[in-house]
């Protein structure tokens, strides 16, 4: 099932503007790729929440964007800020980039987002996002959800 952020944000409005404010309090995080022989890659980046779509937009050539091109599969960690406070908790988005090549696209994202040129941009397909934090400084709360489920709330003491 291709579920795009705006999907996610029409099934799950409350989860998706918590994820949302969470990536927009700082402007780089962490993302996860898969190098050639299959073992993780982390590498900084900036996100963009635009027309209904999360964006990636990377540098030409870079090893995350020929990660992306030869396994879409991705982890995207919110930056989770000095300290531990985390406030809002700690979000992760993971699913598939897929690479945006139509010149219209690219032409609306840039007039947006003035990216520096040339670059690389993915477009995202969901799988899941996840939101854990402290309840009650008493319980630790997973918010879960997938395409085409409700999100599931797990608390463990």
């Amino acid at each position: 099932m291709n579920t795009n952020w705006g999907a996610f944000t029409t099934a799950e409005p409350a989860l998706a503007k918590t994820v949302e404010e969470r990536f927009a309090t700082y402007t780089h995080h962490v993302l996860a790729t898969l190098r050639k022989d299959g073992s993780p890659r982390t590498t900084g980046l900036e996100v963009r929440f635009l027309d209904g779509e999360l964006w990636l937009g990377m540098m030409p050539d870079s090893l995350k964007a020929l990660d992306l091109r030869r396994d879409p599969r991705f982890a995207l960690q919110a930056n989770p800020g000095s300290g531990t406070g985390m406030g809002g908790g700690d979000v992760r988005i993971s699913g598939r980039a897929v690479e945006v090549e139509d010149e219209e696209t690219r032409r609306r994202y840039t007039e947006e987002v003035e990216p520096p040129e040339p670059f690389h941009l993915f477009r995202t397909e969901l799988t899941e996002v996840v939101r854990t934090y402290v309840e009650d400084e008493t319980y630790l709360v997973l918010q879960v959800w997938r395409p085409g489920e409700p999100v599931r709330t797990l608390k463990r003491a």
